[in-house]
């Protein structure tokens, strides 16, 4: 009788701890604000991907808190509001508590309770709109999520790795994929309004501008597409493979080669305005660039992050890092921050090119900082990499 009475009991008090889950949850969920001007809510926050913060940043860092992965981070995190949304190596995407780091939820990218079972990766950036979070995985699945929730929406299967992050266009989402195709869906149930195939793998996440939307990938073309129709408008050929995603100004795009170049093309036009070389140095850009009214700044495969005049294409300065540069530079004011495989998370003065700033993680951060809500946030790689969260510590 005993017996009987200590299992009702159990069952009684799991059900109540569900119910208070679910309790916090509802309550968490009436904090989820839509993305504004001071959110990064994209791998290079809006659909021009120029990588610059609509939020301040503190004038002296602080470290407010990490949160320990398995696997570590290589995709660039979004801020929204009260949330942090991260990618992670090991298939999760995790909600975060902006101000404390404590987990909101977590999303797998496999249907299983299993822990020890293979969950395929998220490297590429989570989209955040009013309602989802979107992101791809290296298995190929584009995974629609509830913001509030963290349950599954929708999910669409393309043929290969998802490599870089979406772009929302209205009510459309659209994303590359290694399979060679550009994919448009409807935001709300993930049906296909179209696919355009290129010749190779799109490692881009794809820009938008003017109605139209702008791939580049290892098939050595930069193609610009109709966004209601899906057709090609524009193919303008760049003789080396792209692992960066263009940036936007103007009918101006700029993007990191492959190949040792840094160029600027002129999208309605069909030719280039300028290209930039450092010399007669070998060296990939895998670095998405950051772009404003007056620079252009980019990270390489030399070890450093170039300051280019968007307009002439001359170098104003380089900056020096111990290893390369993979990571995207996020502007903030005069201040723009990256990381390199050297372990450290570097601040640099737009202005003057000198270090205002340095951070050491111990790991490599390949991925780009988010800057949104007076924080930033950043991924290390590697195992036990850390998510860290920098601002100013409450008075």
């Amino acid at each position: 009788m005993r017996s009987r009475h200590i299992t009702l009991y159990l069952v009684l008090a799991a059900f109540l701890s569900i119910g208070q889950n679910i309790s916090n949850a509802d309550e968490k969920s009436s904090k989820v604000s839509k993305p504004s001007k001071t959110s990064w809510s994209s791998f290079r926050n809006g659909e021009q991907q120029r990588g610059v913060a609509g939020s301040k940043l503190p004038d002296q860092l602080e470290l407010l808190w990490t949160y320990d992965t398995e696997f570590g981070v290589s995709g660039t995190a979004c801020i929204v509001g009260d949330h942090i949304y991260v990618p992670t190596i090991d298939g999760l995407l995790l909600c975060l508590n902006r101000d404390t780091g404590s987990l909101i939820w977590k999303y797998r990218s496999i249907e299983s309770d299993d822990p020890k079972a293979f969950a395929p990766g998220f490297k590429a950036a989570p989209l955040i709109t009013d309602q989802f979070a979107l992101v791809g995985d290296e298995d190929g699945v584009f995974h629609s999520v509830n913001r509030m929730t963290g349950m599954k929406v929708w999910s669409f299967a393309s043929e290969a790795e998802i490599a870089g992050g979406a772009n929302l266009s209205g009510d459309k989402v659209i994303f590359g994929s290694h399979d060679s195709h550009l994919y448009c869906l409807n935001l709300s149930d993930g049906k296909l309004n179209w696919k355009f195939q290129t010749q190779d793998r799109v490692n881009c996440a794809p820009a938008i501008a003017d109605g139209h939307t702008f791939i580049s990938g290892c098939d050595e073309h930069l193609r610009v597409i109709s966004i209601d129709e899906g057709k090609q408008i524009a193919d303008i050929p760049l003789n080396s493979f792209l692992i960066a995603s263009p940036a936007v100004w103007d009918n101006i795009l700029y993007v990191g080669t492959y190949g040792s170049e840094v160029v600027a093309l002129d999208w309605k036009k069909t030719e280039y305005e300028w290209k930039y070389r450092d010399g007669n140095k070998e060296f990939p850009y895998h670095s998405s660039a950051a772009i404003t009214e007056k620079h252009l700044i980019v990270g390489g495969g030399d070890k450093a992050l170039h300051c280019i005049d968007r307009i002439t294409g001359k170098v104003i300065w380089k900056f020096r890092t111990r290893a390369g540069i993979d990571s995207s530079p996020a502007i903030a004011g005069d201040r723009v921050f990256f990381g390199s495989s050297d372990g450290n998370l570097y601040g640099v003065s737009i202005t003057t090119g000198k270090e205002v700033f340095k951070y050491n993680a111990g790991r490599d951060i390949t991925a780009g900082p988010a800057i949104g809500e007076n924080v930033l946030v950043v991924g290390a790689e590697g195992n036990r990499g850390k998510i860290f969260c920098f601002g100013k510590k409450p008075e």
